[in-house]
This record gives structure tokens, sequence and C-alpha cells, in this order.
């Protein structure tokens, strides 16, 4: 993985590729953007280029040296991922022992190493700082060729005393044809790409998730249920709806997916080109719906939906939120047409 294998990352590669050719690599970078954008195979890409023996300054992808970066075999790079009880965060006592001992004594092989965190904010979050604080001395004054990289898909949830030791650099959701083209090198047939490229929203990690386990199909046949009982359910139905996705174990996805679907209608309901919705495919199912909601209702679902999301983010009460949305979004429907009925309920 060099950095010619990098997608849609050209600001940040650019910048390493600048680095490592003026010999100005950063002490301690941070990659903040979205999960499966790429930012540990960028770390590992620098590293490549500042080991590589055969191609320096770029690596080659294809040496010994690259080989064992790749496989996480070399001495000189270690990649520290979150635990995988609890809450994933790294113990205090872990970093102690394992991580800075590493620190002081490599590298052992090559000119320079590497500490790689995936999903740093798991590791070193702010709520459990002992082990952030533990490593925070060695990120201040480290030693000559000693680099630190943390990726992180929510840098807020850092220690503040953490992101400013490091050098930060953004990156973004993968276009939709950079999917398609990973998937397919993967040998997912289209029909399965189509589905599952937009639910993905630019992350290879979960497009290839999507394309390993259940159908992705599940998700809009969910949406549309739902957009169905806000057009014709009662609230005791709508209350029970909203227990059933508060407690689906994909719920990131089937908001997400709801989200998209009302974009979607919106998009219909302007006459938009087809290469504008997400689900292309499911134009016959979008149709009618644009014809009983304006675009701006759509569009307005689609931003509740996506709120409701943000909650998730923030460990809010789920089940009561989506209570309250879905019930307010059937009630204005249920009051509008007790109003043309003369207060009859429909």
């Amino acid at each position: 993985m060099t950095f010619r294998d990098i997608r849609a990352q050209a600001l940040a590669v650019t910048t390493l590729e600048r680095a490592v050719a003026r010999d100005r690599v950063a002490s301690a970078y941070l990659f903040e953007g979205p999960s499966g954008t790429g930012k540990t195979l960028t770390a590992l890409a620098l590293a490549e280029a500042l080991l590589c023996t055969t191609d320096p300054g770029k690596g080659c992808g294809n040496c010994a040296v690259c080989t064992r970066i790749r496989e996480r075999q070399h001495p000189d790079v270690r990649v520290f991922s979150p635990r995988e009880e609890g809450a994933g965060n790294i113990p205090v006592e872990f970093v102690r022992e394992e991580i800075l001992p590493f620190t002081r004594y490599a590298p052992f092989e090559g000119k320079a190493a590497f500490v790689i965190f995936p999903s740093a904010e798991v590791s070193f979050p702010a709520a459990h700082p002992e082990a952030a604080n533990a490593i925070l001395k060695t990120l201040e004054e480290p030693k000559a060729g000693l680099h630190f990289v943390l990726a992180s898909e929510r840098p807020d949830r850092l220690l503040t005393t953490i992101r400013s030791r490091c050098q930060r650099l953004a990156f973004e959701k993968l276009p939709a044809t950079d999917l398609d083209a990973i998937l397919e090198a993967r040998g997912i047939e289209a029909r399965v790409r189509e589905a599952v490229i937009p639910l993905a929203d630019g992350s290879a990690d979960l497009a290839l998730q999507l394309t390993e386990g259940e159908n992705p199909a599940r998700f809009l046949e969910l949406a549309f249920r739902v957009d169905d009982a806000l057009h014709h359910a009662g609230p005791g139905t709508l209350i029970s709806l909203a227990d059933e996705l508060a407690k689906d174990g994909e719920l990131d996805l089937v908001l997400q997916t709801l989200g998209l679907v009302y974009r979607d209608i919106a998009c219909v309901g302007l006459d938009a080109a087809e290469t504008d919705l997400h689900f292309p495919g499911e134009r016959a199912n979008l149709e009618p719906r644009a014809e009983r909601l304006s675009p701006g209702e759509a569009a307005d679902r689609a931003a509740r939906f996506r709120r409701v999301l943000e909650l998730r983010d923030r460990n809010a009460n789920l089940e009561l939120g989506l209570d309250s949305l879905l019930l307010e979004i059937g009630g204005s429907r249920i009051h509008a047409a007790g109003a043309r009925t003369g207060g009859a309920r429909p």
C-alpha cells in the first residue's frame, strides 16, 4: 500500500509526499475524517515511503520491507487498535508495558519507527484520560525518527492536549466511483454494488461490510414501511414501529437509509435526473411517494431523520426521540385529515 494506492485523498497524500521529500515528516499526525476513507492505509503508506529501500521516499509496495509493513509484521511499525472488550479504550498499564517501551527503543531495523492508532478516539477517549496522559510526554518530546499517527473519525472526543500535539490532516468521504471500483475489484456483482454504495456513505469499510453481511435491501424495505406507516398508520402503530427501530442492531443504517430515501423523494418531486438519485433503481417506489409529499416536506423529513442519527452520537434516548419524531410527523397528517373531514378521525 503506497501513496499511489490511496483513493480520493489528494490533499492529504500531497502534503505527506511533500513532507517526505523535504525530510520534514511530523513527529505526530492526526488523520481525521469518516471511517473507511483510507486513514490507516495512508499511515502505512507513509511508513513504506520512509522505510522502503527499493524506492526510498515513495515505497515500492513489493519488496520485503513494504510487504512486512502491509502485513503488520515489520518491527519498526506497530499498529495498536482499540481493545476488543469493554468500551475499547486502551488501559494505562498497556501503554506503560507495551507502547512506551517500543517508543524508547525503536527503530530496530530501519531509520524510522511508527506508532499507529486506528480509531484513536476509542483507544484514548477524553472520558478516560489516564492512558492518553501516559503517552502525552512522548508526544511532546519524541525522539528523532519516531512518528505517531492517530486516525480518528471523531477527533473531538480526544483530549485537547493530544490534538494540539499533532499536525492535522483531513480525509474526505470516498466518491461513489471509487467505492464502485473497490467493490468491483473484490468481485462484487453490479446489482449488489448499486444497492450497497448509497448506504456506505463514502466508507469503503462499510461498503465491504454490507456485501458480506445482511441483505442491504432490508434497509430499503424498512424505510418504505416507515414511510407507509407515516402516511396512514395510527399512533399505536407508530409507537410500536419506533420501538422496533430503536432496537434494530443496525439503527445507524436504518436512519441513514431513511434520510437518503426522503432526499430521493424530494428529488423525484423536482424532476431531478436519474443520476441525482441515491436509489435510481427504486424510482417505481419513489414516484408515488413524491405525489403525496411535496419536495419541501420530503427534504424536511430527511433532515429530521439525520438529526435522530446525531442523537445516537450523543447517547441520547433514541426510543424517545423516535417516538416523538414519528408521532409528530404522523400526528400532523392525522390532524390535517381531521380538519378536512370536520374533525372525524381517519
